[in-house]
């Protein structure tokens, strides 16, 4: 039996990371998403095509039906790779000293720093520390787009570091409502600790 996912007006990446959530969760073979535009399509095709399925892909008026089927044998060795054991997982800090991606357009670069935030679950455990300094500290505030993606990161156990100085320098302490208030010592010692840092 076929199960199907509506994704219809999500923005990029939400149809692929459904999609994603929706095999795992039921350890699916077969898959039908629905999206609404051409980059999603082709996102959740390539994205189904890197699982082992079988994909196709079919035009309905406006909205794009994604088709996805592997076999048994496929699924097992699926699973061997999504549950490999902890120690071959990696220490991961990410840090982050901005509130927008990139130069150029500001409005655009506070949606790619969003979808970074929200993509960011897609590295797992691997994910060990997320560090906040500059005006990254502002996506933990009040108001922040991703405050409670954050909050649920904090509460599946990822550590966030927020920078105290920078908070105070931007007059926002009290406004915080996410991580642990840190100094520059804690956040070198963590770099230090970590086997790869991401630097945004």
């Amino acid at each position: 039996m076929t199960v199907e996912l509506d994704c219809r007006g999500l923005a990029c990446p939400a149809p692929v990371l459904q999609t994603k959530q929706k095999i795992e969760k039921e350890d699916l073979s077969e898959i039908s998403v629905i999206v609404d535009n051409q980059a999603s399509k082709e996102n959740v095709s390539r994205f189904l095509a890197s699982q082992k399925f079988e994909v196709s892909a079919e035009q309905r008026g406006s909205d794009y039906y994604v088709s996805g089927k592997r076999g048994t044998a496929a699924t097992e060795s699926e699973r061997a790779v999504a549950h490999k054991p902890d120690a071959e997982k990696r220490k991961i800090m990410v840090m982050i000293a901005t509130d927008r991606m990139g130069f150029g357009d500001d409005d655009l670069g506070k949606k790619l720093i969003i979808s970074f935030v929200k993509t960011l679950a897609e590295m797992g455990d691997e994910l060990w520390r997320l560090v906040l300094v500059n005006n990254g500290v502002k996506l933990t505030i009040d108001g922040s787009e991703v405050l409670n993606v954050l909050k649920d990161y904090e509460k599946e156990g990822l550590t966030i570091l927020v920078c105290g100085t920078c908070l105070n320098h931007f007059n926002l302490l009290d406004k915080k409502r996410v991580g642990v208030t840190t100094n520059m010592l804690d956040i070198v010692t963590a770099m230090q600790l970590a086997e790869k840092v991401i630097n945004l």
